[in-house]
């Protein structure tokens, strides 16, 4: 970058909005975050829009809390979606090489050829991610950029969102007077800002614990192996405390962040928590190891689900780099422990990195995505690439192309 920008994220998940402005110019490696804000989110179900008008709120809520904190206005974002529309499907892409040395018009040219993967009819590319590429009988390249040979293939994933839900996310955010530089699906995002390189050479999957959904994000010598999205995630948790415990969701949610755990041994069988203190509208008395019992059920069910994308693939109990937790719902207490038990690998709490400045207000799995939305927009650098719901093929396997080129030395 030839001069000082602003780059900036919105994160629109099902509990909160989050906007992070950060600033970067010649001299920094990294970032330098100036602004955070945030909002509630209402108004959207699963990834997708049930009411702009609400949507278009909570976004002015959360980038005017940036805007102030950070003294900048924001113009452009980058934008997450997250949810079960979000979907992957391998691919593969073959070419002649045009002069026999690979340049990057061929790495683009078989990206482009990848994109011809069988996808639903509502379904738009939002990222082809070349896994491995092969030149004649040469398999297993990460990157074929000045080797030799007449025919280049690459083995991709192709993963896309549905076209109606995008529109709509992208219409909530123009009626907010914000454009959207590029929308770039959250999975990718959160795992870009709590994953190192050594994890991801060494095979690591990366577990984002939403409100509505769980990601599942596996690495391996330094490439995408597999994405998956869960369809469970906290607010499942939630609804199971208000209906085991007959609450309202209102005191089922306080009960969960200020009592609840996945250590259901740590809890004394007489232990009990009066509604009253919590809830206007509870008045009666439950058991803490019940709550934690109901808890622990449902992390349960989504780890065992996550363990079964691991074994679609192979790595079940097999990734040296371990699991690595983001997203509010990892912030459960016992969480670590429990998913250590169930997926019999290391497994770390990941925290955003790859930024400087505000360290302390984003140093929280909650923010995963927001920052890694920041760290794609950087690390791509394709601010020119302003497009709508109508993305430019050539243009985002240029900006794939581009990314290889940077690895050489």
């Amino acid at each position: 970058m030839a001069r000082e920008q602003v780059v900036a994220s919105l994160d629109i998940g099902n509990s909160k909005v989050r906007c992070v402005i950060s600033v970067i110019s010649p001299d920094q490696k990294e970032p330098h975050v100036v602004g955070i804000g945030e909002a509630e989110s209402l108004g959207i179900r699963d990834g997708m829009v049930s009411s702009i008008e609400e949507v278009v709120s909570n976004i002015n809520t959360a980038v005017e809390n940036a805007e102030r904190m950070s003294g900048l206005a924001v113009h452009h974002v980058y934008l997450g979606t997250s949810g079960s529309h979000i979907e992957t499907t391998p691919s593969r892409g073959v070419i002649a090489v045009s002069h026999q040395e690979i340049s990057d018009a061929d790495i683009q040219r078989v990206i482009e050829a990848a994109q011809n993967a069988p996808i639903g009819r509502n379904a738009h590319i939002l990222r082809i991610i070349p896994r491995t590429f092969a030149i004649d009988d040469q398999s297993d390249i990460q990157n074929p950029l000045g080797m030799s040979g007449i025919r280049l293939e690459v083995d991709a994933h192709v993963i896309t969102g549905n076209v109606s839900i995008l529109k709509n996310l992208e219409k909530s955010a123009y009626q907010a007077s914000i454009d959207v530089n590029d929308i770039i699906p959250a999975p990718l995002a959160s795992a870009e800002a709590v994953l190192t390189r050594r994890q991801k050479e060494l095979g690591v999957v990366a577990i984002d614990i939403g409100s509505s959904s769980t990601s599942v994000t596996v690495y391996e010598e330094g490439s995408l192996v597999h994405t998956a999205i869960v369809p469970i995630g906290g607010a499942s948790v939630t609804k199971d405390i208000a209906i085991g415990l007959r609450t309202s969701i209102d005191a089922a949610e306080r009960l969960k962040i200020g009592y609840g755990t996945n250590i259901v041994n740590e809890v004394l069988e007489d232990e009990e928590i009066d509604l009253e203190k919590i809830s206007k509208i509870d008045s009666h008395i439950v058991s803490r190891k019940h709550l934690s019992e109901i808890i622990q059920a449902r992390y349960y069910e989504i780890l065992m689900l996550v363990k079964e994308e691991l074994k679609l693939v192979g790595r079940d109990g097999v990734l040296p780099g371990g699991a690595t937790l983001s997203g509010g719902g990892s912030k459960m207490a016992g969480t670590l422990e429990l998913s250590r038990e169930v997926l019999s690998i290391p497994v770390q709490v990941g925290y955003p990195q790859g930024v400087q400045g505000m360290v302390d207000q984003i140093n929280d799995p909650s923010y995963a995505t927001a920052v890694g939305l920041i760290l794609w927009g950087v690390h791509n650098d394709n601010k020119e690439l302003r497009s709508d719901v109508s993305f430019d093929f050539t243009a985002i396997a240029k900006m794939i192309g581009d990314f290889f080129k940077k690895l050489l030395p």
